[in-house]
């Protein structure tokens, strides 16, 4: 017979030491990602198996408006084994202890692949009129873990999300992905990478050597710079910045954590700064998490340039996947985030879907008000 499961809160030194044990984990789930996200109180909980820690995981708390109460989030979590057909014996004890804690839900993403498709099938389904979305288009591959996960999730009464908007405005469930290892797992080479993509990819990172763009890493004092060119490119794309101050944090905490998980990449052409981007990695998964550009200069290339920096230090750090993280499901034509996934479907990697964001609804009175209290504020 199967040991059970029993969960308690661990330490933040417990919860590092397991993820960094693993190939990898969101770096969401890091015991570092709760001083990120200072606005939600936060805990460390580990599953143990005969006095064995077998998963940990990052709960943030929100407290709602006047009441002690909370939704307890774990974002692209928790980090557990979700292979197996019994998620009910890692749920029920998080559940209980997270009910005891005062939670009226609790939201998470496990972070498992459902669909994948080749850039090629993005590409063809964007040129293809009767296509509007991605899920139109046959996958190049269906995971039966995912499809598993799915089914116990609807089983056990959790309720998957919407991805537009939310509470948190949630994590992405489609993603842009470079594999930097091939279908046998062995490291993918430069020449590779570079071959796969295509030919307006390849001209433009040419294009950014040859007009003498040269990319460096920075310091936590480029954050200024950094961003300085953020808002800028805010502005120009119409979304909201962050304040520089969570880039410190971020920086500061991550970087405590370990130092090779972060970094600042900064493009400049004679002297100007065309473009920065932030880069975080955890085990074999790298992440391009920020990025800003300059509106001048555009011509010199800055971003592809800054990118195959990026690509190149990936596979140097023995990384497994390149990630551009979100892209939007859509593939009209004439919808305006197509550009954004123009631009990542070009480096050759591949669309993949994730289980996304559910719910399990602990005071069903209370969850109802929630939604209707963000259903005002949508």
């Amino acid at each position: 017979m199967t040991t059970p499961l029993t969960l308690r809160p661990i330490s933040a030194d417990e919860h590092r030491d397991f993820i960094a044990g693993r190939s990898s984990a969101s770096f969401l789930q890091t015991p570092a990602w709760a001083s990120v996200k200072s606005e939600w109180r936060s805990e460390s909980v580990g599953w143990s198996r005969g006095g064995e820690l077998v998963g940990v995981g990052l709960v943030l708390y929100r407290q709602l408006p006047k009441v002690r109460r909370y939704l307890a989030y774990l974002p692209e979590g928790p980090v557990i084994d979700w292979s197996g057909d019994d998620l009910e014996a890692w749920l029920t004890p998080l559940v209980a202890h997270l009910k005891a804690q005062g939670a009226f839900a609790v939201r998470m993403g496990p972070p498992v692949v459902t669909r994948r498709w080749s850039a090629q099938q993005v590409k063809d389904g964007i040129a293809d009129e009767s296509v509007r979305r991605l899920g139109d288009v046959p996958p190049l591959e269906r995971s039966q873990d995912g499809a598993c996960v799915i089914a116990q999730l609807h089983e056990l009464g959790w309720q998957p999300q919407g991805t537009e908007g939310g509470f948190s405005a949630g994590q992405p469930q489609f993603n842009f992905q470079i594999p930097l290892v091939d279908a046998e797992g062995a490291p993918r080479t430069e020449a590779d990478v570079l071959s796969g993509m295509n030919q307006l990819w390849r001209r433009n990172i040419k294009k950014a050597d040859k007009a003498g763009v040269e990319v460096a890493l920075g310091e936590r004092g480029d954050l200024k710079a950094f961003h300085d060119l953020y808002t800028h490119t805010a502005e120009r794309d119409r979304f909201t910045p962050r304040p520089l101050s969570y880039f410190e944090t971020m920086y500061d905490a991550l970087g405590a954590e370990d130092p090779d998980r972060v970094q600042l990449w900064l493009a400049r052409h004679e002297g100007d700064l065309v473009a920065a981007t932030i880069a975080i990695r955890v085990g074999t998964h790298a992440w391009y998490s920020y990025g800003a550009s300059s509106t001048e200069k555009r011509d010199v290339r800055g971003s592809n340039g800054v990118q195959w920096a990026m690509i190149r230090h990936a596979l140097a750090a023995g990384a497994h996947v390149y990630d551009l993280r979100g892209i939007t499901e859509t593939l009209d034509a004439d919808d305006p985030h197509v550009g954004l996934i123009q631009f990542k479907v070009g480096t050759g990697g591949e669309a993949v879907e994730y289980a996304g964001e559910w719910d399990l609804p602990i005071n069903r009175a209370i969850y109802k008000a929630f939604q209707l209290y963000l259903a005002r504020r949508g």
